[in-house]
């Protein structure tokens, strides 16, 4: 068992850099226990990327300039030195579970989520339908997508009502120019001006007192220029659940609002039409992707009323709408880690309070698990905080009771990478990779009429990124 007061220092290793993984790096640093100097604590970062982050990275829209706040915080604590960050490593196939155990009195799993929940209906597999989660990896620049993306769709359906749906339907329905301010890469931005699009519906199961949206996210669609938003009148149903929601809960009576406000200016005449429109659609449930020669060409809908409570219930009526593409933004799902038990059900790894547990419920010593792995893919940034300091806890009551690492000085898991060949990247290494997008953001040299400053240009290229920040 770890002997904590001894010389030596508890070692922790974190697999994931988004913001559970720093979080609890962060937390445990600062915990009583260590900031009163009865625990010393090494805490080792694994990201599979070479650059830090994870979803702040790589799963948020670019045209949301809050996100910056929340990525100078994360930086802020990998920069104090007092938290190693190994980038370029994939769990499973750089280091096993024995290796982190060899290592390490305790490892952390949180690696989020990442892939697109299923949407069960014929036709999610024709030529057109895609992952939300996907697209936008694409135009996030994820390393490991392909660096094209087929926008050739004037008519577009995403399917949801959450935050991310939102930010697939803006990307899509904005102009490429207006995205030149973001960190976007140069094929997204030479994608997104290609695209012929002039619709894009979002479609949502319940009513809009029922979105799953942010307020901020919701009015940042009436930001886009040129580009008109359209609802309808049949789809403003309220319950008495609704109601209820709208009397007692502020952030719900803000979005009805904003939403009923958008509805009464949407039939001024006076206004002078857009070249793309962005619809919003409540109260429809996808049964079936149509298409044409394997190809998606449009979308059936059964309508929904609201039954009281909240919840819908379809009606029996059955509703057309042609497009060419199809977007899935139902929710991010978690994967599978070797050699830890899995719910396949709700793409989590099993815990209690952050104790990984076997099969039969036992916890499974020295593993934890923090963020969307732990709990599912919901919550915001405060919920992610929360997560972490339970999950570390957990991790401080039982430290007593681990199992001891056998190599667990800080030099050997360097020694293991790079006998093995692995390249990994280093926070040193992410700061010179930081100036390099810096510069490329710098150097950028618009089209002719374009006036833009660019703050940012993001590499692509993991190869390129590793060799930048190995440099």
């Amino acid at each position: 068992m770890a002997n904590l007061s001894a010389a030596r220092p508890f070692r922790v290793a974190i697999i994931g850099s988004g913001p559970a993984g720093v979080y609890a790096a962060d937390i445990l640093t600062k915990s009583q226990e260590v900031a009163g100097g009865d625990v010393q604590v090494s805490i080792d970062l694994f990201e599979s990327h070479p650059a830090p982050y994870g979803l702040i990275r790589y799963g948020v829209a670019p045209d949301h300039p809050r996100i910056k706040g929340i990525m100078n915080a994360l930086h802020k604590v990998l920069d104090r030195g007092d938290i190693r960050f190994f980038g370029n490593v994939m769990y499973g196939r750089d280091l096993t579970l024995a290796d982190l155990r060899d290592h390490y009195d305790a490892i952390i799993f949180a690696t989020g989520a990442t892939k697109d929940a299923v949407l069960d209906v014929p036709g999610v597999d024709l030529d057109g339908s895609y992952g939300g989660a996907d697209f936008v990896s694409w135009y996030d620049g994820h390393p490991d997508v392909p660096r094209e993306w087929p926008l050739n769709a004037k008519e577009i359906a995403v399917i949801g009502n959450g935050n991310v749906a939102l930010d697939v339907a803006r990307v899509l329905s904005k102009h490429a120019d207006d995205m030149l301010v973001t960190e976007i890469p140069d094929n997204v931005y030479e994608g997104l001006k290609a695209s012929p699009v002039t619709d894009v519906h979002i479609f949502g199961r319940r009513g809009p007192a029922q979105v799953k949206f942010t307020p901020l996210e919701l009015r940042e669609l009436s930001h886009s220029r040129d580009v008109d938003i359209v609802l309808y009148e049949e789809d403003f149903d309220f319950d008495e659940a609704s109601d209820t929601a709208i009397k007692t809960n502020n952030q719900v009576k803000i979005m009805v609002n904003t939403l009923t406000n958008w509805l009464a200016e949407d039939h001024d005449e006076s206004r002078v039409p857009a070249s793309r429109r962005l619809h919003l659609h409540f109260l429809h449930t996808p049964v079936e992707i149509t298409g044409e020669d394997g190809k998606v060409s449009g979308i059936r809908f059964e309508r929904n009323e609201l039954d009281g409570t909240g919840n819908a219930r379809g009606t029996g009526e059955f509703v057309d709408y042609p497009v060419q593409a199809v977007y899935r933004a139902v929710g991010y799902f978690g994967s599978e880690l070797s050699e830890v038990d899995f719910d396949a059900r709700r793409g989590v790894i099993p815990n209690d309070g952050g104790r990984v547990l076997a099969a039969d419920g036992t916890h499974v010593p020295g593993l934890y698990a923090t963020g969307w792995i732990k709990r599912g893919p919901v919550g915001l940034i405060g919920s992610t905080k929360g997560d972490a300091l339970e999950t570390i806890g957990c991790l401080l009551e039982d430290r007593l009771n681990l199992p001891v690492a056998a190599h667990p000085g800080e030099a050997d898991i360097v020694e293991l990478l790079e006998s093995r060949g692995v390249e990994f990247t280093t926070w040193e290494g992410w700061n010179k990779l930081d100036a390099h997008e810096k510069h490329l953001g710098e150097s950028y040299v618009p089209a002719p009429g374009i006036e833009v400053v660019r703050e940012r240009v993001k590499v692509v290229d993991r190869e390129q990124m590793v060799n930048i920040s190995k440099k």
